[in-house]
């Protein structure tokens, strides 16, 4: 079992104060959306939350995921990564999503395991774009991990992949699922205009 961490402990600082990962995506919470997406894969589910995480743990309390409280989600996203990672439990690989790409479905996660099944000989799996340019989800071998513990400032896991470029084998999802973000109202309204 590969365990899949969803990365929920951003300040949806362009949001204008609301919460994006509230949002309502098809009458639920876009993170409920997200939990419900991963749990469908079978494999076991982690929610990364910062301290102040009241509403976003209300909204997936019943559902089977794990949340994990994090301390450095206040540094940004490489302290998220870097303080769910650590409390992950141990297994061959793990799996990050950002926990607001919309657009994701559990067969693209699914895509992403089978991947990993087929390419062993890679030590990181990574969903792309239709036309190749790379995304999420992502898996890492646990030969990766003892790095997240390096990991700081803002840029995620940048730094971390990079060099890691010619073992990564990259899948492709349909359209732009594995980019496909909703930063500031304005993108949401656009969107829900388009998908009522």
């Amino acid at each position: 079992m590969i365990p899949i961490l969803i990365l929920a402990a951003g300040q949806s600082s362009r949001m204008g104060g609301r919460d994006k990962l509230l949002e309502d995506v098809g009458g639920e919470p876009l993170l409920r959306k997200q939990v419900r997406m991963a749990c469908g894969t079978g494999h076991p589910v982690f929610v990364a939350l910062p301290a102040n995480a009241g509403a976003r743990r209300t909204a997936i309390a019943d559902l089977a995921a794990q949340p994990l409280g994090v301390a450095e989600a206040k540094e940004g996203l490489s302290g998220t990564m870097r303080g769910a990672v650590r409390q992950l439990p141990d297994a061959p690989a793990f799996m990050l999503i950002l926990g607001d790409l919309v657009a994701l479905e559990t067969s693209d996660l699914l895509a992403v395991i089978g991947t990993r099944e087929r390419h062993p000989d890679n030590i990181i799996w990574r969903g792309a774009t239709q036309d190749g340019a790379p995304g999420h989800p992502i898996i890492f071998d646990r030969s990766v991990r003892p790095d997240f513990a390096n990991l700081r400032g803002d840029d995620g896991g940048k730094g971390l992949i990079g060099p890691l470029k010619d073992r990564t084998c990259l899948v492709r999802l349909p359209q732009n699922r594995a980019r496909f973000d909703l930063d500031t109202p304005e993108e949401w309204d656009a969107w829900r205009g388009v998908n009522r």
